[in-house]
């Protein structure tokens, strides 16, 4: 999947300046789509060449004028046209995982510690989702939501997230005991 899809997905219901919509990468999408500030602003860009994407300007008196992003007609079709073609399947490319792997061969507590530091980003991911989740209900319980909310997409995949980290920190529990087991601390 390119990045334009993510890109118009994440616009496709709310326009958005870059600045916004990195601060929203960080924040939601980044739980299935991870991109750089520069790597949006560059998109943002080829976007609106391509007509996908119209600009407006916003003037801000004390601070420079920002552009507004919208997802255009030809910028809907291209995404409904992307969610009628089956997904490629997904690459797990996990660095972690190669020191896991290579335990036998590796500096254990160097790996200990990778499975640490995984472990915190995991914890610091999975309360930025459920805050987001917790925004997205309001008020309502998730029966609610399901029969009235309109934003189902974010919400599943933000349910996708919160299993994703979930697993990531049970895996990386189990890790530590294993590791903690079979080499003590000395």
């Amino acid at each position: 999947m390119a990045l334009r899809n993510a890109v118009l997905a994440a616009l496709i219901d709310r326009e958005s300046s870059g600045y916004d919509l990195a601060k929203r990468f960080r924040v939601s999408v980044a739980n299935f789509w991870t991109a750089t500030p520069q790597q949006l602003y560059r998109e943002l860009e080829k976007m609106e060449s391509e007509g996908l994407l119209a600009a407006r300007v916003v003037h801000q008196d004390k601070r420079p004028d920002k552009r507004i992003f919208s997802v255009t007609g030809a910028g809907r079709a291209a995404l409904r046209a992307f969610t009628t073609q089956p997904p490629k399947p997904t690459t797990v490319r996990d660095e972690l995982l190669v020191q896991v792997e290579a335990l036998a061969h590796a500096d254990v507590p160097s790996v200990r510690g990778s499975i640490v530091s995984h472990l915190e980003q995991s914890r610091q991911r999975l309360a930025t989702y459920e805050k987001s989740l917790a925004e997205i209900l309001g008020s309502r319980s998730h029966e609610e939501f399901l029969a009235t909310g309109n934003r189902l997409g974010p919400y599943l995949t933000l349910h996708r997230g919160i299993s994703f980290e979930r697993e990531n920190i049970a895996w990386g529990e189990l890790a530590l005991r294993v590791l903690d087991r079979r080499f003590p601390a000395r």
